[in-house]
């Protein structure tokens, strides 16, 4: 039943808030708990360096595939019943995990967990934009939801590697289901149903040639070491890949309500947001999955002392997140995304003079700048890709930013195995050695950072931006909803 969201007092308002925020604390808190639980799966599992690669890998890669599909589906079909889906779908999947008894169940698990995280944030957010109508209140509204990804960063690693020390890594998976069980009750008693009354067309061919393309790349990423660069599976799943790009760029560049509308790339902001979004996010996709097994495996640090190194990242999301969305709203975007490219690249310069003995003083404060340096570039991405974009395109350019995060952290964790897949099967004193030519790729992703932070502000980017905007605002890209 839709209800009128004037109707509803600032209580439930808060209370909807709260069971939305819940959803981005599980999602959250489960990239940064999992890494710390690698070296504790691989010791159990006995799982290869390829197989710890695809237990992140998978949920990143599922969510990345199905979010601009899940926000799309929750118009059409209901924004609370999807998001209900969500959670119960992210529930059954982390009871799965914590009940594995095979690596590659494990991995199946996850696929499960990311179809139902693909449910929840951009549903949520939804939902936070129909019920917060006023901008002051929206404004409040929204700043709570940023601070939660830093709450969530912040417990995560503590409270994983306190459960993983105790219990085992097994509840680190435990945690999300009560909080999936309040999420669930809250939004059944409090959170009105809503649909829009107009939505996009649902594009199911494209959506799939993207996922191919995808999971073709992050394939041959993660197996091409294992197997060989030459072996005839990954060559094939690689050819797949490009086939399916090709397609799926031909095919959306003639759809008439295409999943994807290329012509956003022809905006400088946006096609850099993009990049830099990838970028920012393979470097820290790659960080975590190498420090745990750095911290673990290499220095024999516990679960509770690695998750301790891991704290500065979190206060660097505290602290420096509403920081640059600050610096953002009075500066423009390129003071924040050239502090992030440069510290970033600084992190990873220091990075690549690890070793076995490396004291720990020096780890945090390589953490704090990396931290620091990723906290500063989300609020100049979201703002450069929707910067000069008419109001009702926003969502979709803000939609393709969401997904570029997850496929970067997907390629990082791909390319650990691919750059530096030794450093992952020996252990002892050649960790920091073998490890070296993946912090050299991330100074290289630091750098683009920096460049394209300089590139998408200058005047010629914004007069490509404001040159696509008449293009696409009066664009017919949505129909009508005929049921409801």
């Amino acid at each position: 039943m839709n209800e009128t969201v004037g109707t509803l007092t600032p209580r439930r308002k808060t209370i909807v808030l709260v069971s939305c925020c819940l959803s981005l604390l599980i999602v959250s808190m489960d990239a940064t708990i999992v890494n710390v639980a690698i070296p504790a799966i691989r010791t159990d599992l006995s799982a290869s360096p390829a197989q710890m690669q695809w237990v992140v890998d998978i949920y990143t890669l599922v969510l990345a595939s199905l979010l601009m599909l899940a926000g799309a589906t929750g118009d059409r079909f209901g924004r609370r019943r999807v998001f209900q889906t969500g959670l119960a779908l992210f529930a059954v999947g982390s009871l799965a995990c914590s009940l594995a008894p095979t690596i590659d169940t494990l991995i199946g698990a996850r696929l499960l967990q990311g179809i139902g995280g693909s449910m929840l944030n951009p549903v949520a957010l939804s939902i936070i934009s129909q019920i917060f109508v006023g901008r002051e209140e929206r404004g409040r509204a929204l700043g709570v939801w940023g601070a939660v990804v830093g709450i969530s960063m912040a417990l995560g690693p503590i409270v994983g590697g306190l459960l993983i020390q105790t219990v085992g890594w097994r509840s680190v998976f435990w945690i999300n289901l009560p909080i999936c069980a309040a999420a669930l009750l809250l939004t059944a008693i409090f959170v009105p149903e809503t649909k829009s009354a107009t939505m996009r067309n649902v594009d199911p061919i494209g959506q799939l040639l993207a996922v191919v393309t995808l999971f073709g790349v992050v394939y041959a990423l993660i197996e091409g070491p294992v197997l060989g660069w030459t072996h005839a599976r990954v060559l094939g799943v690689a050819a797949v890949a490009v086939v399916a790009l090709a397609a799926f760029l031909r095919y959306e560049s003639r759809r008439h309500d295409p999943f994807l509308d290329l012509r956003f790339f022809r905006s400088i902001p946006f096609t850099s947001a993009t990049v830099s979004a990838v970028s920012a996010f393979a470097a820290w996709g790659a960080f975590l999955f190498m420090m745990s097994l750095y911290l673990q495996g290499e220095r024999g640090y516990s679960a509770m002392h690695t998750g301790l190194i891991y704290l500065p990242i979190a206060v660097g999301a505290l602290v420096f997140s509403p920081l640059s969305g600050r610096l953002v709203g009075r500066f423009g975007a390129r003071p924040s995304l050239v502090i992030a490219g440069v510290l970033i690249a600084a992190a990873s310069t220091m990075l690549t003079f690890l070793t076995a003995s490396t004291p720990v003083w020096s780890l945090l404060v390589v953490f704090a700048v990396f931290g620091i340096g990723f906290s500063m570039v989300n609020a100049p991405i979201t703002n450069a890709a929707v910067g000069g974009m008419p109001l009702d395109r926003a969502g979709a350019a803000s939609a393709v930013t969401s997904t570029s995060r997850q496929v970067g952290v997907s390629i990082g964790v791909a390319l650990c195995g691919s750059v530096a897949g030794s450093a992952m099967t020996m252990a002892g004193a050649d960790f920091a050695a073998a490890a070296r030519p993946l912090w050299f790729v991330c100074i290289a992703l630091g750098l683009i950072i920096l460049a394209l932070g300089l590139f998408s502000t200058s005047a010629r980017a914004m007069r490509s931006a404001e040159r696509l905007a008449p293009l696409i605002a009066g664009t017919p890209n949505r129909v009508d909803a005929h049921v409801r």
